[in-house]
């Protein structure tokens, strides 16, 4: 089906209101890449997403945008809490998919040489691939309920990181209140073994250098300087946050009936939030949530303790510290301006980041006055971006942002150029070192697999809904 799509403006286009929308879809794009944009079913899904009872303003699209179940990867909906909807389609199966991006006192000039067997090192530390495990040891049913109420919390609690490491994730890495109670017994039994390991797909663990900073005043308050060694981590809630999204959309789907929603895609199935559907969701997407937190916390803990033993070294001279850490598979309840006044409103943001700017609730004193970072990872091969919230982009997206290059071609499509390619030898001639559990995801996440993400975040710091503050290459990459 074709769609009308107008640019309003550089950077910006609009799907004007028909049929069953209730609000206008817009998509932040360069001209370039709404070409790949107007190629994919993607755009007819922002124009879907609109038609979601109580949703307000806009459906929004960032330019990393690609299609997805229901909602499209890369979108933004806030719908009002009184009576609007809550979509698990507009979270995904990757609750709480997300980057945490650490800082090191590590120079790349020194460490150059060593990045292979550090890379291994940390590798052999982190379980990785499909169904990985074991990085700790099996949970008990009762530390797992605690767990997923307290997501980073528990972690700090039993062994993995310090308090202060709290301050710098995103709500303090807990989100409440969430309730076990309303997950399966197949949600909870697959979260059992896998806390603290990567999985597969495109989640990583990267060693980079920063090899460019934008904004110095920025850069100096989060502690990144040029030539800086820097660790990122890339996953989510695993099995259990998958589990959690499989059943709520069932639940959805009759619950959809049940109101007598009207929708233009079933996969875009949802509940009243105020119903008590919608209440259980949230609640179990809480727990997920916190699920994901808590790995994250824990795999960040073993990649420094990696690092330590690897260079013979002590925290204190290592220096390796929480920069951010930020989900990209969420709903959260937030407060935003709607025509004047502050409203309460459900934010899904789907492959998208939060944005908060200057001032905002929430963020840590030392970044309050500039605003949060914003993490925004490239592939295996090319560079990622730290980022800065904006208050623009407080108004013209509920301070939501891209979160990463977006993909233009499937993972079947992927893998068959990249059988043409040696893939191992490309990364290695572009002087990063890769350490995976197989070739397949190797091949589905290699860089012809995405877009440019410089042009992708560029979009994004033309619009001032966020600013660049530094540009980081990859040394070292581990995939599951």
């Amino acid at each position: 089906m074709s769609i009308e799509i107008n640019k309003i403006q550089d950077n910006i286009y609009q799907i004007p209101k028909s049929g069953k929308m209730r609000v206008p879809g817009r998509i932040f794009a360069s001209d370039r890449l709404m070409e790949h944009i107007r190629n994919d079913n993607a755009a007819q899904q922002v124009a879907n997403v609109a038609s979601l009872p109580g949703i307000v303003k806009y459906s929004l699209a960032m330019p990393d945008i690609h299609w997805g179940y229901g909602f499209p990867i890369g979108g933004v909906a806030a719908t009002a809490t009184d009576y609007g909807v809550i979509s698990p389609g507009g979270v995904g199966y990757d609750i709480n998919c997300g980057v945490r991006l650490s800082r090191t006192n590590l120079k790349y000039a020194n460490i150059n040489s060593k990045v292979k067997p550090l890379l291994t090192n940390i590798f052999n530390n982190i379980p990785t691939g499909v169904g990985s495990s074991g990085a700790i040891e099996k949970l008990k049913r009762n530390e797992l309920q605690d767990l997923l109420k307290q997501g980073a919390k528990w972690a700090v609690k039993n062994g993995f990181g310090d308090q202060d490491e709290l301050k710098f994730i995103e709500d303090k890495g807990t989100l409440s209140p969430a309730h076990p109670d309303f997950l399966s017994k197949r949600a909870l039994k697959r979260g059992l073994d896998q806390v603290g390991t990567l999985g597969s797909g495109n989640h990583f663990v990267e060693m980079s250098k920063v090899d460019h900073i934008f904004n110095q005043k920025a850069a100096n308050i989060f502690g990144l300087f040029k030539g800086q060694v820097v660790i990122q981590i890339h996953t989510g809630s695993r099995g259990l946050g998958y589990q959690v999204c499989d059943d709520s959309i069932q639940t959805a789907i009759n619950a959809t009936q049940k109101y007598n929603i009207d929708l233009p895609d079933k996969q875009l199935a949802c509940a009243p939030l105020k119903s008590d559907e919608g209440q259980n969701y949230l609640g179990a997407m809480r727990c997920a949530a916190n699920y994901a937190f808590a790995n994250r916390q824990v795999i960040s803990t073993l990649v420094k303790r990696a690092l330590m033993k690897s260079l013979s070294t002590n925290p204190r001279d290592l220096g390796y510290k929480t920069v951010w850490d930020i989900a990209h598979n969420i709903a959260k309840i937030e407060q935003h301006e709607v025509k004047g006044e502050e409203k309460k409103l459900c934010v899904h943001r789907k492959g998208a980041t939060r944005a908060f700017g200057p001032g905002s609730e929430g963020l840590p004193e030392r970044y309050k006055p500039i605003g949060q970072p914003v993490l925004v990872p490239g592939d295996m091969g090319t560079e990622s971006y730290v980022c800065l919230g904006t208050k623009e982009g407080m108004k013209k997206t509920f301070g939501s942002s891209c979160h990463g290059a977006g993909r233009v071609m499937s993972r079947n499509q992927a893998r068959k150029i990249s059988g043409k390619k040696d893939i191992f030898k490309e990364l290695d001639d572009r002087g990063v070192v890769i350490r995976a559990a197989g070739k397949k995801t190797v091949a589905e996440e290699m860089t012809h697999a995405y877009k440019n993400v410089s042009e992708v975040v560029q979009t994004m710091h033309d619009l001032n809904i966020t600013k660049k503050v530094a540009r980081l290459t990859p040394m070292g990459v581990i995939k599951g």
